[in-house]
């Protein structure tokens, strides 16, 4: 009993100092954002700092366009967390329930993707979307968004496929449903765990990108929230304040969808990698 004790106590002091380690910077993050000016370095160590204020909040909506900013992102997100699970869910059952020529190679071809940074992959996307048309455009940032995301979304939606019986499907088809129908009653609701997490992922691939967006976006009323909060970085100076506190806002969304949706992650995660 009482080495059981130890053992646990010795388990929830290594888990306080992770989670000491994990929340420092972002809370140092937010004592920089309630500093008046843009100091980056005091040698106060404290929180809240004694002249704490909004004002860089209040500046970064008002000096700023971060709404402009936060409207474009919003836009970029929503399409391609949407297409990702329109596509992702289609293309997965396809190749989880059906036999065609280049199946194999299809599925192949989408795990070699996932072996190369999103980086290597910036210039042929790029030069695709220039025949296209598309620089400087939200639909092209979408396209290349989409492209790099696809493949896993793909690839775990095929894997959540295959834990579902397909005798569930067979019962719909005797009882008179299609393929679509059987697939949208069916099938859908059954894997909304893994539809979820693609959507999650999708909408994680577009929320925080940077580079690839600031290499697309040229026009500054196109900007991004990763691309406008590097705009506050200059070769002379740093607004310092309003780029900790444009940090915080952005990471808001994200943090609350990651509680809302968290019943789903372990079994989305887990339960489509029992196949492949």
């Amino acid at each position: 009993m009482k080495n059981k004790i130890v053992e646990n106590t010795l388990i929830y002091m290594i888990l306080i100092i992770f989670a000491a380690i994990s929340l420092y910077p972002v809370l140092r993050v937010l004592t920089i954002s309630l500093r008046p000016g843009n100091n980056l370095l005091t040698e106060s160590l404290a929180i809240i700092p004694k002249d704490a204020s909004f004002d860089n909040y209040v500046k970064l909506f008002q000096a700023k366009p971060f709404l402009l900013w936060l409207r474009n992102s919003f836009l970029v997100t929503a399409m391609v967390t949407i297409l990702g699970v329109v596509l992702a869910s289609t293309a997965g059952y396809a190749f989880s329930r059906y036999e065609f020529p280049g199946r194999r190679a299809g599925l192949m071809s989408l795990l070699v993707t996932q072996m190369f940074p999103a980086t290597m992959l910036l210039l042929p996307l790029y030069i695709m979307i220039a025949k296209l048309h598309l620089v400087n455009s939200m639909l092209g940032l979408v396209v290349m968004y989409s492209a790099t995301a696809l493949p896993f979304c793909i690839w775990m939606m095929k894997g959540y496929y295959d834990t579902i019986p397909f005798s569930l499907e067979e019962s719909a088809l005797v009882d008179g449903a299609g393929r679509f129908r059987s697939f949208i009653t069916i099938m859908l609701p059954l894997a909304a765990p893994a539809l979820v997490i693609t959507a999650l992922f999708s909408f994680m691939s577009a929320w925080n990108e940077y580079i690839v967006a600031a290499q697309v976006m040229l026009d500054d009323k196109l900007f991004t929230l990763p691309v406008g909060l590097k705009s506050l970085q200059g070769n002379m100076s740093t607004e310092w304040g309003m780029y900790a506190a444009g940090s915080l806002l952005v990471s808001v969304p994200v943090v609350i969808l990651f509680l809302s949706l968290s019943k789903w992650l372990v079994s989305g995660l887990t339960l489509g990698s029992v196949k492949g």
